[in-house]
């Protein structure tokens, strides 16, 4: 089987809304911002990580987000990693607290307990099974993939200070459409784009291609910052709909320019969606699209570029009683037109996504993975099932989106990377 590349996309279904101030308030949901792999910095005053860091953590989660299972490796003389200390850590339900039970690699037994008092601020007291107070640790959160940890003693004095970065690993090659996290692109690209690197993104996939920039850089300007966050930029939205689809002069420039901007910024694929298709009443003006389609797709196949069309609920509405969608699989050409079935919207269109995988194998060279909420949350939509049509479907880009947050964007972009590496990509 091919390797299949695996691309989150996270799209607010109105991106020029303002995303709201979300949080995280619970303590449970507060925990689970320490999961993931993790890496010690050079030291607690910089987020710069050596080649071998001095220590490797591993936290991952268990029981439905109740609990993280947590593993702490130290490099030795021989540049070898050795276990220093072993945990559970979760969230007790009955007293609304954090509570852990360890051995470090002597043999001696600990337990802990505390609290978040803020967001970002944690606080556990471990005892010895004696009951005799050992250490207090404080957890400081600088972001979603930057964590200081210090140890103190019974007398507030500081025994050790460790600061983590987080970093997931890579080889399930999981992508992200910056759409998830456009506010936090528009503030500060540069940051944004180095914490979904740490979280274990591969790649990204932008929306806002638009006179030759985007997020106001060039080309070759934004390729090089997601590849300095340890990323690739790969696929691109773009979208032009003119009303004439014979006007080729006003068809090539357009695409002819798009192209040659995203060859510069090394991206694999260009896609794109249709948001007129409740206009459509005849079969002639879907043949229309069809051949508009095959036209920008053969220009994109020419440049070394594959073209996609993505789907919403539209498509599968009907016209002179034909099913939009099926008429477009079966009225483009396989060379040149490839499909991205947004699975979410599938759902709301009243059809089983499966049925188009078997109907119309190795047609799609990509799916949008949404969810009513947060990736995997709302239990209506079986995403387990449906990634076993992953070869049949010709699946390559396999694409997440979140429209519904309950969790600041990064947060919840990290939580969907960990649903798609753990419990689809078993």
């Amino acid at each position: 089987m091919k390797k299949v590349i695996f691309l989150v996309i996270f799209l607010m279904t109105f991106v020029g809304f303002a995303q709201e101030n979300y949080s995280i308030t619970s303590q449970k949901d507060r925990l689970m911002q320490y999961s993931g792999q993790w890496v010690s910095a050079m030291n607690p005053n910089t987020d710069s990580v050596a080649k071998l860091p001095e220590i490797k953590m591993s936290s991952l989660n268990n029981f439905n987000n109740h609990s993280l299972t947590v593993k702490v490796l130290q490099k030795d003389s021989s540049n070898q990693y050795n276990s220093i200390l072993q945990e559970i850590i979760g969230y007790d339900s009955v007293t609304d607290t954090i509570f852990a039970a360890g051995h470090n690699a002597q043999g001696a037994f600990f337990t802990g307990k505390g609290s978040f008092a803020s967001e970002k601020k944690w606080t556990m007291q471990d005892k010895d099974l004696n009951g005799n107070k050992t250490m207090k640790v404080d957890f400081n959160f600088q972001n979603y993939t930057d964590v200081i940890l210090e140890g103190f003693d019974a007398n507030e004095k500081s025994l050790w200070k460790t600061r983590y970065i987080k970093n997931n690993p890579k080889d399930k090659n999981i992508g992200i459409q910056l759409v998830s996290v456009h506010q936090e692109m528009l503030k500060n690209p540069e940051q944004t784009l180095i914490q979904l690197g740490r979280m274990g993104y591969s790649y990204v996939e932008t929306f806002v291609y638009k006179n030759g920039s985007f997020y106001g850089q060039s080309p070759t300007q934004f390729k090089t910052m997601v590849e300095k966050a340890g990323m690739k930029f790969l696929g691109s939205m773009t979208f032009f709909d003119p009303e004439d689809k014979n006007d080729d002069a006003a068809i090539y420039a357009w695409w002819n320019k798009t192209i040659q901007d995203h060859k510069k910024a090394g991206v694999a694929y260009l896609s794109t969606s249709n948001s007129k298709l409740k206009g459509i009443k005849t079969i002639k003006e879907l043949q229309e699209y069809s051949n508009y389609y095959d036209k920008v797709g053969k220009l994109c196949k020419e440049n070394g570029l594959k073209f996609v069309y993505h789907n919403h609920a539209d498509e599968f509405l009907k016209v002179e009683g034909v099913t939009i969608y099926d008429y477009f699989l079966q009225n483009t050409n396989p060379e040149y037109v490839y499909f991205q079935s947004d699975l979410y919207w599938m759902q709301v269109g009243g059809v089983n996504p499966v049925h188009y995988f078997k109907t119309y194998p190795k047609r799609f060279i990509s799916w949008h993975v949404k969810d009513y909420k947060e990736l995997g949350e709302s239990g209506k939509i079986d995403f387990k099932d449906i990634f076993k049509y992953q070869e049949i479907a010709g699946v390559q880009y396999i694409l997440s989106e979140v429209e519904d947050y309950s969790f600041p964007p990064l947060f919840s972009v990290g939580l969907a990377w960990e649903y798609i590496y753990y419990e689809l990509l078993k």
